[in-house]
């Protein structure tokens, strides 16, 4: 073929409807065929935070038709960091992580629905949220909203794409439904005891990590969308991103597991409100109290040691005191919290993911 004639031909692709997507729809495994598939595909992305940011930005440039988003908070100034849609402006302008969010996708694509939701997702709502699309995606920061994902999953045969950062290690794996093993099979015992392990408040975070690890969730997303369920990974993924060591888990022999409580015995412990948080606002006293009934002892003095970096600790054998800014986080040996400083849920559920990891 001459020059003039692939340039001609070039230019009659261009100038399509959705030249938007010229360079996406050349890669083979796209084509015209999978780009009107992501156009006609609705993703839940939850979190709209490190993780999020960067999934939400990458699917709305491919075109994905419809995005949910959904998000909790508010943003902050450290947030900018690796929090990658968000500027000084936006932190300046009071809004929820997901109202900013959608704003500024709409001005990257105008050409597709962008929903934003600004809800604490639990068991009561995440089901009815999730009715109506095609995946999930997580950018959320706590292991107790990560099982609820993977039950509501299973139970309406949704794939969702898991993905977590700390430092500067990351995973990421995708859940099919009846083909791959699930996030419970992995993690039996449920997610480790608050406090036992460190957040990204007290260990820190890189932000190269967190690129990677949502962009590889956006190419399974994409997999999925454009009708290339074959090529998605069935593999847990591991990052050392500072040590430069990448490994690749097969965990396919986990779905085997006749004791998992989600995809074996279907009885989505999370979902129905028999496993997670349960919370209490404490009547005239500005404080909720958060209780955890499946979790094991604490240690208060290994606690105590790694927030005395963060903010005042007091504590004695029954009990242990962590204040930072206006807020005052009351734990027990049970795993139990009273956060005073605040009558909303949401933020002292924040509040303790946020300091004790989940």
């Amino acid at each position: 073929m001459s020059d003039l004639n692939q340039h001609a031909n070039e230019d009659s692709e261009v100038s399509k409807p959705e030249s938007r997507y010229a360079r996406q729809i050349r890669f083979p495994p796209i084509g015209p065929s999978g780009q009107l598939k992501l156009q006609q595909s609705h993703a839940l992305i939850v979190g709209c935070g490190a993780l999020g940011s960067v999934i939400a930005n990458t699917l709305a440039r491919s075109g994905v038709g419809k995005l949910r988003l959904i998000d909790r908070d508010f943003l902050e100034k450290s947030n900018l960091q690796r929090q990658v849609l968000y500027d000084e402006e936006d932190v300046k302008s009071g809004l929820p992580k997901a109202v900013a969010a959608a704003n500024r996708l709409r001005r990257i694509n105008s050409e597709i629905a962008i929903e934003a939701i600004v809800a604490d997702v639990d068991a009561s709502n995440l089901e009815a949220y999730c009715a109506d699309v095609d995946v999930i995606l997580d950018g959320s920061d706590n292991f107790e909203i990560r099982f609820l994902l993977n039950d509501v999953s299973v139970k309406l045969s949704i794939p969702w794409i898991y993905g977590g950062c700390l430092g500067a290690d990351g995973q990421t794996m995708t859940i099919l439904p009846g083909e791959s093993a699930c996030l419970n099979c992995l993690m039996l015992d449920g997610p480790p005891p608050p406090g036992t392990t460190p957040t990204c408040d007290s260990y820190g975070i890189l932000s190269p990590i967190i690129n990677v690890i949502a962009s590889i969730q956006s190419n399974e997303a994409i997999k999925i969308l454009s009708g290339n369920r074959n090529s998605v990974s069935r593999k847990l993924n591991v990052f050392a991103l500072w040590d430069n060591e990448v490994r690749q888990l097969d965990v396919s022999s986990l779905r085997d597991r006749v004791d998992c409580p989600t995809c074996k015995q279907h009885t989505y412990q999370w979902l129905n409100g028999d496993r997670g948080s349960h919370s209490a606002v404490l009547c005239g006293r500005n404080a909720v109290q958060l209780s955890f009934p499946e979790r094991q002892t604490i240690s208060l003095s290994e606690l105590s040691a790694r927030l005395k970096e963060l903010g005042r600790v007091e504590s004695n054998a029954f009990l242990l005191r962590f204040y930072i800014e206006e807020y005052v986080l009351t734990i027990f040996p049970d795993g139990r919290a009273i956060v005073s400083g605040t009558d909303d849920v949401a933020m002292a559920r924040k509040l303790y993911s946020q300091y004790l990891g989940n």
